[in-house]
């Protein structure tokens, strides 16, 4: 391996012509010249120069060396250039959430990657678990959960509330526990989470049963696709507002706000102790901002 520091002295005394000129540019002495391109002849099994009264003459090994690591020196100093720049919008921005948090977000993010063409939003929905496992893993820069994370390696903070309802086929007026039960429940991958939060505040039979009464009539992994049995008269579940109201067959589902109104926080996380590039920060601002709005 060619020492870059030889390198850069030999190709300095090579532009300037003097191991005087390149003393003073490389702010050497003529001994410390001398000795970078004597270790960069030894290192190479090659004479690379050949003093003469008006300067140095190089020789074949020494031109062929000179064209090419002219280009190296170039390509390290591009290097330091590039991995000292942060820019904020430009690069790959990795981001996992449950898929009513991207509902939410996705549509906004893309709007900023048309702004800035050099920014790429990477987004991946799924359930808060595997959320927290991207994290440790640090396959992304941001994480949206709502369950606070309880691993000490991965740093949060709380950024919002969404609510959450209780979606019925349309004809179900007033939803009842034996209602629920009759209709069963459409499963989804954070349904048992959401419905812990909802129906155990607002049912006393859940404290007890936790759904083990209610027979489970279907289940999807696909947000836009959850909402679909229930549309169908197939059963009940329980989502984010957001979810519900992307929806697009609203006139087949009713919505039910309960007595005792249950909204789930929604967090915003990274790995601890990472120090995230400048496009990150700027993505999880923005992120902040649109939860609030």
């Amino acid at each position: 391996m060619v020492n870059p520091v030889w390198l850069k002295t030999f190709c300095t005394l090579v532009d300037v012509g003097t191991f005087t000129k390149a003393a003073d540019k490389c702010y050497m002495t003529q001994s410390g010249v001398s000795q970078h391109v004597r270790k960069l002849e030894d290192s190479l099994s090659s004479t690379l120069v050949i003093r003469g009264k008006k300067g140095v003459v190089l020789t074949e090994a020494g031109q062929q060396l000179y064209r090419q690591g002219k280009d190296v020196l170039q390509t390290l100093d591009n290097l330091a250039v590039t991995i000292s720049r942060d820019p904020g919008y430009e690069g790959e921005v990795r981001i996992m959430s449950p898929g009513s948090v991207g509902l939410r977000l996705y549509t906004r993010l893309l709007d900023l990657q048309v702004t800035y063409p050099a920014l790429t939003i990477n987004y991946r929905f799924a359930p808060n678990g595997d959320v927290h496992k991207a994290i440790l893993n640090n396959t992304i820069d941001i994480g949206l959960t709502t369950a606070c994370p309880v691993d000490p390696n991965i740093q949060s903070e709380p950024i919002g509330e969404e609510p959450l309802l209780l979606v019925t086929p349309r004809h179900i007026k007033d939803p009842t526990w034996e209602t629920l039960c009759q209709l069963g429940f459409i499963d989804h991958p954070d349904a048992r989470h959401h419905a812990e939060l909802l129906l155990g505040a607002n049912f006393e039979q859940y404290q007890t049963a936790q759904l083990r009464p209610v027979k489970q009539s279907g289940f999807s992994n696909q947000i836009s696709l959850i909402l679909l049995p229930v549309a169908r008269g197939l059963g009940f579940t329980v989502l984010p507002a957001n979810a519900v109201a992307a929806f697009a067959q609203q006139a087949a589902i009713k919505a039910h706000y309960l007595p005792t109104p249950v909204s789930e926080t929604l967090y915003l996380s990274s790995l601890a102790g990472r120090e995230l590039p400048q496009r990150a920060i700027n993505i999880a601002n923005v992120i902040q901002e649109q939860v609030r709005a």
